[in-house]
């Protein structure tokens, strides 16, 4: 199992584990926003949702585009790829670990079977 990951896939998580972010992100999957309609749902200073996009934009989640004054914001998925990669790398990891531990304890348990069997013949 590898021990390392790329860094972006650590930003990636973090921007993911926060509500506030998924929700900016889940509003942006349906349409390209300014960021005070963004900010317009959250109980938050415009300043703090600010910083919310800040990370997602790091991360590479979302995307800005500058029209004059204006800032359009969009959602871009490329960095969910790689997150999505990782975890089907975890599972298919631990879904092997688990059967050869299932299959473990299934031998070991004909084997007790065997043994009290052997005990009772000899009674």
């Amino acid at each position: 199992m590898e021990a390392t990951h790329p860094p972006q896939l650590d930003s990636t998580m973090m921007a993911l584990a926060d509500p506030t972010r998924r929700a900016i992100i889940q509003s942006l999957t349906l349409k390209e926003s300014r960021v005070t309609e963004l900010a317009a749902p959250f109980d938050m200073s415009l300043n703090a949702v600010s910083k919310h996009i800040r990370v997602l934009e790091r991360a590479g989640l979302v995307r800005r585009r500058r029209v004059g004054r204006e800032h359009f914001l969009s959602f871009n998925g490329e960095p969910l790829d790689e997150v999505a990669q990782w975890v089907d790398r975890q599972r298919s990891f631990w879904t092997a670990r688990l059967d050869a531990l299932e299959e473990l304890l299934h031998q070991e348990s004909e084997e007790d079977q065997s043994t009290n069997r052997k005990g009772e013949a000899s009674q």
